[in-house]
């Protein structure tokens, strides 16, 4: 039997892509496609991907580039992400973590923009939580813990008193520069040391406390 880890918080942040939204296949064919442009190896981009914005992931994969070109070829991408829902879906257990939060302090903190964070979430079926950082709210991607600092701060929680839930390399890093203990959702996130690890949100329970604390039992 798996052991129970019992995490306590006061908000919960929340990334999007990976942890409530499985879109993995929207991902795989649009930089794929851009790694062929490229004449890169689809498999090494795909390691550096997950968890950025598209312009940080292009100046990890071509250094050399100037930075506008990366943008001009992120604000491409993301419109080609925002047109293409197939195969979205969520991540089990995401319908019922998130109704479990209503009335609780949470905010998504997501890479995506407004347009493709709306469009993903509603092709997964999901509600989305009032309060939200997108790539629009910040000046640095993740692992820049920036999102994640102005999600705690815009619910007026401390970072100390926040738990994160992220799925990738560089939003756990992010997280954990923020000063915050962070929930690993899936395969991906058990390769970067999260503080606790779930194969999916099914196995996340969450209680509200006496005081403003919130219970997650986890496993």
């Amino acid at each position: 039997m798996t052991a129970t880890t019992v995490l306590t918080a006061r908000a919960l942040l929340l990334d999007m892509d990976g942890t409530l939204v499985n879109s993995d296949a929207v991902v795989e064919r649009c930089w794929r496609r851009w790694a062929d442009l490229h004449g890169l190896d689809g498999d090494e981009v795909m390691k550096v991907v997950h968890g950025r914005q598209g312009y940080a992931s292009m100046a990890v994969l071509l250094p050399h580039r100037p930075m506008e070109q990366n943008h001009a070829d992120n604000a491409r991408m993301l419109a080609e992400e925002t047109a293409d829902m197939d195969g979205v879906v969520e991540v089990p257990g995401a319908t019922g973590f998130l109704a479990s939060l209503a009335g609780l302090p949470h905010a998504l903190v997501t890479s995506a923009d407004v347009g493709l964070s709306t469009a993903r979430m509603a092709a997964a079926g999901l509600a989305l939580p009032d309060v939200r950082v997108t790539a629009e709210s910040v000046g640095a991607s993740k692992p820049d813990p920036e999102g994640f600092l102005k999600g705690a701060a815009e619910l007026g929680i401390a970072p100390e008193d926040c738990v994160v839930f992220e799925d990738s390399g560089a939003g756990i890093a992010a997280g954990k520069a923020a000063g915050m203990r962070v929930v690993g959702v899936g395969s991906r996130a058990a390769l970067h040391g999260p503080d606790a690890l779930v194969y999916d949100l099914t196995q996340v329970r969450v209680d509200a406390l006496e005081g403003g604390e919130i219970r997650l039992r986890i496993g």
